[in-house]
């Protein structure tokens, strides 16, 4: 296993913030270091500084957003973006997209800081994910584009420190930078990633290689277990375990023992349930409190659920079994309800996996977007009820009721429901109790609920216009879980319990690393040998289409559409038709009204010579 609490340790005692935040953004790769810059970082950030010079000059004031974004741009245009691509000069072009990502984070942190200047600054900030776009697609060298622009990871200076190596894909995720995820160059690349075409070199952690063998159409050669370590095939394992985890639950919870026994099916769910926090565990190991996000939460939650129905469970086997002992009916009774309790969670959790589906992908991003904006909702809701809540106490205290608090905070709850009770109120402290729920129930249902509701139409309205780019930027970020910072070996929870007390404890603390490995390689073979199977020959099929594309002079991930299967027998130029469509063609790349100026401009400058032509003051030189 890569041992990155050591690395975490490491880093986090050097009391930087800066260093601490870049750790957050990237994880390390490797059990012996961090992974290098390729470029030294003093470069990088001379090449980042260039390019901001650039953008401020050619935003100098604040400008409509469209003016930048527009596809025929008169602010980006053809002759800035070469500029940007010369700030690295010829040794350091590959880092030139990287430095732009990390000119949009100073923008960032610049209208943050000037507020009075924010809008020209969230201007820079997109011309940076324009400019890194166009040099994205306009790279014609897509193995360059791909393991030095993309791929490659590089540092700047910051406060005289290095920062954590990062590349250009990675970046553009922690930056939620969709323009640039939505590039068509960005997207091939996390199409090879999720793929397994390219994948991290496994001598050298900072490097990107492609995979030598997908051009082999031999089944044998494809019949790796290292294939595992491509995000598909991992996401096949992932959902095909979370659809067995939830059948088991359903087996077991429509199964009930009334003797209280473990049965086979409980045995397993509550086992796989085990290498499931196990996971959880090792990961917040390795990465720390910045590894803690809602699905996390979410699935702790699901797991300490289950873990307290098996431990109730266990304490009610531990009575004994004769029908006079109530305590062991009770606490079986009490396991099974929590136990039950849980089985929504096991439905919602399906979700986590199915986001690679494009349906999924945008509804979650959608409610994770709202789950974010509810937080506006509820830090006004809690001051508000603690408000009241306080005085419907003091006015509890000068009645000298005692028994009426669980009422009060029932009736407050209800409310919140949109469900309020008025009835209890009459005596309460008349006419103060009733007039102060009457006050507190408008303030609920009335101001926060609508605002929740505005904020979720906001949200919904935010996401669904931009719903493409939207799941492109969380398929990336998706892909990146399994490629920033892969094990060595790929045991997939619960699959992890076979590496833990199988592998690990008894063999990785004596065996020599390269037989290690080898062990490791059977084993995972042995495991993963159904899916293999599999996998094998599709990439054996797939070796033959790369093969096909590379006889034709395309990529390999190319396929023939059905408007292409008569390209070859089609010539536009000697039909005519390639001059009819010339000669009629509208210029989009300019503005209609820009075109007429122009051409107003032409016919000014023509009939300024046509007259200086006919001025008796002209010589008859012309001059």
């Amino acid at each position: 296993m890569v041992k990155w609490h050591q690395l975490f340790a490491r880093a986090t005692e050097r009391d930087s913030p800066h260093l601490r935040e870049e750790m957050r953004r990237l994880l390390p790769t490797s059990n012996h270091d961090f992974p290098p810059s390729a470029f030294p970082a003093k470069e990088v950030t001379k090449v980042a500084l260039r390019l901001k010079y650039q953008i401020e000059e050619v935003i100098p004031i604040e400008i409509a957003e469209d003016k930048v974004t527009a596809a025929n741009s008169p602010i980006i245009t053809p002759k800035v973006v070469a500029t940007a691509k010369q700030a690295g000069g010829e040794d350091y072009a590959a880092c030139v997209v990287y430095c732009l990502l990390v000119c949009k984070r100073w923008f960032v942190r610049q209208a943050n800081l000037e507020l009075w200047d924010a809008d020209l600054h969230h201007v820079r900030a997109v011309a940076c994910e324009i400019l890194a776009k166009r040099i994205i697609e306009g790279e014609e060298d897509q193995e360059f584009l791909l393991q030095d622009v993309l791929l490659k990871r590089y540092s700047v200076l910051r406060k005289d420190e290095v920062t954590q190596p990062a590349n250009a894909i990675e970046r553009a995720v922690d930056l939620h930078c969709l323009t640039v995820i939505g590039s068509s160059g960005y997207q091939k690349c996390i199409k090879y990633l999720w793929r397994g075409w390219i994948h991290q070199d496994d001598k050298d952690p900072s490097n990107y290689v492609f995979y030598a063998q997908r051009d082999n159409t031999n089944y044998w050669a494809h019949l790796d277990p290292d294939r595992m370590r491509a995000p598909i095939y991992q996401n096949v394992v992932q959902i095909s375990f979370s659809i067995i985890y939830l059948a088991l639950f359903t087996g077991a919870v429509n199964t009930i023992n009334e003797d209280g026994d473990l049965d086979v099916v409980e045995g397993i769910l509550y086992l796989m349930t085990l290498g499931f926090i196990c996971d959880e565990f090792a990961k917040f190991w390795k990465v720390g409190l910045w590894y803690f996000g809602f699905w996390n939460a979410f699935n702790n939650f699901l797991y300490a659920l289950l873990t307290a129905s098996f431990v109730i469970r266990m304490m009610a086997l531990a009575h004994s079994p004769e029908a006079s002992d109530e305590r062991r009916a009770e606490l079986n009774k009490l396991g099974y309800h929590i136990f039950c309790f849980s089985a929504p969670m096991f439905w919602m959790r399906l979700l986590l996996y199915l986001d690679t589906f494009r349906f999924f992908g945008a509804m979650l991003v959608v409610l994770k977007v709202m789950m974010r904006e509810s937080i506006i909702f509820f830090a006004l809701l809690v001051v508000v009820c603690v408000g009241f809540l306080q005085a419907f106490i003091g006015l509890n205290q000068v009645e000298g009721n005692s028994s009426i608090t669980s009422f009060i905070l029932t009736a407050m709850a209800n409310s919140v429901m949109q469900s309020p009770e008025f009835d209890g109120f009459d005596d309460y402290a008349h006419p103060f109790g009733l007039i102060l729920y009457y006050i507190f129930t408008f303030v609920v249902m009335v101001i926060l609920l609508n605002i929740l509701i505005a904020l979720y139409n906001s949200a919904y309205e935010d996401i669904t216009d931009n719903a493409i780019d939207e799941y492109m930027a969380m398929f990336a970020q998706k892909t990146l879980q399994f490629t920033r910072a892969p094990d060595e070996n790929v045991f997939i929870a619960p699959l992890n319990l076979i590496e833990l007390f199988f592998l690990i404890i008894p063999f990785e603390w004596w065996m020599d690393r390269y037989h290690y490995g080898r062990l490791n390689d059977y084993v995972m073979a042995v495991i993963y040998s159904p899916l293999l199977l599999g996998t094998a020959a599709l990439e054996a099929r797939e070796a033959q289409s790369v093969r096909n594309n590379r006889k034709r002079g395309e990529e390999d991930d190319d396929t023939v559409e059905e408007w292409e299967e008569l390209e070859d027998e089609l010539d536009f130029e000697a039909e005519g038709w390639e001059k009819k469509v010339r000669t009629t063609k509208p210029i989009v790349e300019v503005d209609t009204d820009v075109q007429e100026i122009r051409q107003l401009k032409e016919q000014v400058k023509e009939l300024h010579h046509m007259i200086r032509a006919l001025s008796p003051e002209v010589g008859s030189d012309g001059k």
